[in-house]
């Protein structure tokens, strides 16, 4: 597989670093190729704006509007357009952070709303004119693994955790954005107490993230429910009759098959 392994963490002597280094190693030596996205090495500028789209200033910007042009142009600012080509060369994409006040931190929201642009990873329609996002999309046909390390022990970061369950916490990346534009969004690495980690604490969870990557190709995706899939009513509500009484991140899943 093609890798894209895109990195939000100022310090790479950290924890994130040592795991990003020692996830690249274990993909190459598995046979796979790696490239970087190492967002405060590379000085990334997290700020839209109309130079991303050659847009004359003194016009009104309509950021959908201006990115779809410039998309179609080849007109896109060249940072961004070396992202689309790595995005373009992955197979999957492994997106690793720390989890700052229940989310990523600037930079990297800021890759997104940069790079993720209309007509290239979402306002594109299929054959017949149908919008194709939720499980369709731009980005299509790859695959997608989260990896954040949180201060917050394992509990609270449980169903019951007084923080929230780590996946519902991080349902706008992994539904909104990632499975949005159509990638295959498998379940996310979440690694607890990385402030107090210790020497055997950083080996379990080098051997953690280990196992996720060597099921990386293979690893059975969250099984969100497709916009298109007859499980919505025509306002994008769910079937009553599909999860009744229930709300919430979760109704969005198809239940698990039994085994």
């Amino acid at each position: 597989m093609n890798v894209l392994w895109i990195f939000a963490h100022p310090e790479g002597r950290s924890l994130n670093g040592a795991l990003r280094d020692h996830g690249a190693a274990t993909l190459r030596r598995g046979g796979h190729r790696v490239r970087h996205s190492d967002l405060y090495a590379m000085g990334w500028n997290p700020v839209v704006g109309p130079a991303d789209f050659g847009h004359d200033p003194a016009d009104r910007l309509i950021v959908g509007a201006a990115s779809e042009r410039a998309h179609a142009a080849g007109a896109l600012a060249p940072d961004i357009r070396a992202e689309h080509d790595k995005i373009a060369w992955a197979d999957a994409l492994v997106v690793q952070f720390p989890l700052w006040w229940y989310g990523m931190p600037a930079i990297l929201k800021g890759w997104f709303d940069r790079v993720f642009v209309q007509g290239f990873a979402f306002g594109v329609t299929g054959g017949d004119g149908r919008t194709l996002r939720y499980g369709d999309g731009g980005l299509a046909g790859r695959r997608a693994l989260v990896v954040t390390t949180a201060g917050a022990r394992a509990s609270g970061l449980g169903p019951r955790g007084v923080h929230g369950a780590a996946e519902d916490l991080l349902f706008p990346l992994l539904h909104g954005t990632l499975f949005y534009t159509g990638m295959d969004v498998l379940p996310p690495l979440v690694i607890t107490g990385a402030d107090r980690a210790g020497p055997a604490d950083h080996a379990a969870a080098a051997a953690a993230l280990d196992a996720r990557l060597h099921a990386l190709p293979t690893a059975d995706p969250i099984p969100y429910r497709s916009e298109h899939g007859g499980d919505y009513t025509g306002d994008l509500t769910l079937r009553p009759e599909l999860a009744p009484g229930r709300t919430g991140p979760a109704v969005h899943r198809r239940p698990c098959p039994a085994r």
